[in-house]
């Protein structure tokens, strides 16, 4: 078990620089940083497979990356379709069929921004095609997708990288390097929420007048979901239901577990307790929109996370880390620290004794405390870090996977990350549909 303070980091050899992680050490901007022209032979053909509003954003943010290029897409909808070769260029391949994509020869990797039942499938199949996979979160849909992705990852050696950005933004980077410095002290709670207060923030897409089973591919987008009849709704609004996404857990939690894991070097929580309902949204939904869970940590510490998609208007991201000398708040673009280091003194309560015996314990605290005094504990002011000027962690994430694309170095994100992320966000969808507490093994990533 490990407990985060300044001995565990003094000997942690080296793990994160020292100057880096001191208050008061900036970091470097985008326009700092050494840029490098890219080869001729290090040009990357990407393909995108599900084109919808993840997976067009995702394109775009992997095309603002020097040396990439889109040649393919796929997608059930023959509107997103022709939209795709609106944004980029009428020489861009497009299939209902993913397959089509997976079978061209001048494609090296592929963008996998289906709904999540489908990301197992086509990660896989399109790693046995000799792709590299980005794959949007979370990484699973069900847990028996885990261990077949990532044994798929270790034995065509193709590289998967996950879709939870900030584990590449400098500002979670900083605050790992911070926590690990001990400027928190010792951590024994994480405190995390993501809430938003709209309709598409609650995921009631627009469906396009033309939605049929003319422009649709209703069969193909099921799956391996329940065969039902033709309903637009559910395919174009489809986190609504749990045949096809995982819920708040599944679109936000994991996110906010990805970025605990990388701030604490954690793998994952043993138990779980969630709860939650849908307070508001009932419109034929089954996936709730209030959603609280609380999980304990091996290392130590509890976390718990909230998600209200009716939150009153306050909507917005973040995770305070607390410990024993101050706290440590992350949100998108910034980290803020608060100091508040503990007295040596312990102070005393002596007013219900006798006079003799006060005077008898106040002598001794004295001779052993003689500089003390019985103040509360000293604040050590605030520090702030915020997100270099010119940087994203969207680009970044992009950045870290095509560098392993051409490195063929793991990823920041890979299959084993992104299965403990996931798992362990998933454990609060279980948790309420038993009503129990579950427990998990973060390190044999298996359900006890």
């Amino acid at each position: 078990m490990v407990i985060w303070n300044r001995r565990n980091f003094l000997r942690a050899a080296g793990a994160v620089s020292v100057a880096s992680s001191l208050p008061g050490i900036p970091l470097l901007s985008a326009q700092e940083q050494e840029t490098k022209p890219v080869a001729a032979n290090d040009h990357i053909q990407i393909a995108l497979i599900g084109a919808g509003g993840q997976g067009q954003g995702d394109t775009a943010v992997a095309l603002s990356v020097p040396g990439v290029k889109l040649v393919a897409v796929a997608d059930c909808y023959d509107g997103r379709l022709a939209r795709s070769k609106e944004k980029w260029g009428d020489d861009v391949f497009t299939t209902r069929d993913y397959k089509e994509v997976l079978a061209r020869k001048d494609i090296d990797a592929v963008i996998v921004g289906t709904p999540d039942h489908w990301h197992k499938q086509v990660s896989i199949d399109a790693m046995k095609a000799g792709k590299d996979v980005y794959c949007e979160k979370p990484m699973i849909h069900e847990y028996a997708d885990g261990p077949q992705m990532i044994k798929a990852a270790q034995e065509t050696k193709r590289i998967l990288q996950i879709g939870s950005q900030r584990v590449s933004s400098p500002v979670y980077i900083k605050a790992k390097e911070l926590l690990a410095s001990g400027t928190i002290g010792q951590l024994n709670m994480v405190s995390a929420y993501w809430d938003r207060n709209s309709a598409i923030g609650a995921w009631d897409y627009t469906v396009p007048p033309d939605a049929s089973t003319e422009t649709c591919d209703w069969p193909r987008f099921l799956g391996t979901a329940p065969k039902i009849p033709f309903n637009a709704e559910h395919f174009f609004q489809w986190r609504k239901w749990k045949a096809y996404g995982s819920g708040v857990a599944g679109d936000l939690f994991v996110h906010l577990f990805s970025g605990t894991h990388l701030i604490t070097g954690s793998h994952g929580p043993t138990r779980a307790m969630g709860t939650g309902a849908i307070r508001f949204w009932k419109d034929g939904r089954d996936a709730n929109d209030v959603v609280l869970g609380l999980f304990d940590y091996p290392e130590g510490f509890n976390l718990s996370l909230r998600v209200n998609f009716v939150d009153g208007g306050s909507e917005g991201e973040g995770i305070t880390f607390t410990g024993s000398e101050g706290t440590m708040e992350v949100t998108g673009g910034s980290v803020k620290v608060r100091r508040v280091p503990r007295q040596k003194a312990p102070g005393y309560t002596i007013d219900t004794f006798p006079e003799v015996m006060q005077e008898k314990i106040l002598a001794a605290y004295k001779e052993k405390y003689p500089d003390s005094t019985f103040d509360s504990a000293p604040d050590g002011g605030v520090e702030r870090y915020n997100m270099p000027e010119g940087m994203d962690d969207h680009h970044e994430h992009f950045k870290n996977f095509f560098n392993s694309v051409r490195t063929r170095q793991q990823p920041v994100e890979d299959a084993t990350f992104g299965y403990r992320a996931a798992g362990a966000a998933l454990l609060a969808n279980l948790s309420i549909d038993r009503g129990q507490v579950v427990k998990w093994d973060p390190e044999a990533m298996k359900l006890v």
